[in-house]
């Protein structure tokens, strides 16, 4: 059983994850009539993003790590490891079975959250170890 921490980080990542699947749904409800279905996922997904990281950096996930910089890096390694899933799910379910796009991108989100949530709160965002 994960630790009582852990819990509740993970409550907030996914209060998180609401805020960010608004930002996304509600923009590609908006692109998807403009742009490409791919383009319209893709940019939709990058304004997710920005929205995501801020809320985990700052409040869900808060971390102590003082390199920020390296710290971004793995942020956007992870968000490479997302979008690669994302995307995936999204085209399998869009050109492989005919769903709608909306329905795609909604496929897309739950396989990737396990695998986000343990690398954002493992590494990316973990605690800063005690003082030796």
């Amino acid at each position: 059983m994960p630790s009582r921490e852990t819990r509740v980080r993970f409550f907030q990542f996914l209060t998180v994850g609401g805020i960010g699947a608004i930002v996304q749904f509600g923009s590609l409800a908006i692109l998807k009539n403009l742009l490409r279905p791919n383009l319209a996922f893709s940019l939709a997904f990058a304004l997710s993003v920005a929205s995501h990281y801020s809320l985990n950096r700052f409040w869900a996930l808060r971390s102590h790590r003082r390199d920020s910089a390296r710290q971004l890096v793995e942020y956007l390694c992870t968000v490479a490891v997302s979008y690669l899933i994302n995307f995936s799910v999204f085209r399998l379910c869009f050109a492989g079975l005919g769903f709608s796009v909306m329905v795609s991108a909604v496929c897309a989100v739950p396989p990737s959250t396990v695998v986000v949530f343990l690398l954002l709160n493992y590494r990316v965002f973990r605690r800063a170890a005690p003082p030796a």
